[in-house]
């Protein structure tokens, strides 16, 4: 028997912050585009060349995501869903590009006895007790 989890979903209020390095030149040249108006400010370059970068590779990413049945976007893993898992005697093979958040009241018990294993290319939000527990089953 195979039990439903509610499907992902994309959120652009989910971010995650990032540092990166850069070369003065480089900075320099992104502030000369801003001064002159073509983004609002760096983040916005920034973000508009990370866009610009995943849509020229838009083909091998979905590509991947297939080859590796991964789920791309959002998803929400509640206390809920995952006894419906355990009543159900199932376990989850978590994929997921994106963000991956397992709910506050999630006991590490619980999420042991129903994540044989979970891997997360993005973020994922747990209790420390929660991640702690998966680390092993974590890759």
């Amino acid at each position: 028997m195979s039990v439903r989890v509610p499907s992902l979903r994309e959120r652009s209020g989910d971010l995650e912050k990032i540092t990166i390095n850069l070369g003065y030149v480089d900075l320099g040249r992104i502030d000369l585009l801003v001064q002159e108006g073509f983004y609002s400010n760096r983040t916005d370059f920034i973000r508009t060349a990370i866009r610009n970068q995943l849509g020229t590779h838009a083909d091998e990413v979905g590509q991947s995501l297939v080859r590796q049945t991964l789920e791309l976007g959002l998803r929400d893993y509640s206390r809920a869903d995952l006894e419906a898992v355990r009543a159900a005697g199932d376990k989850l093979r978590i994929k997921v590009v994106g963000l991956a958040r397992i709910a506050p009241d999630v006991t590490p018990e619980l999420a042991l006895a129903t994540i044989e294993s979970i891997t997360v290319l993005g973020a994922m939000q747990a209790s420390p007790a929660v991640k702690a527990a998966l680390k092993p089953v974590t890759r």
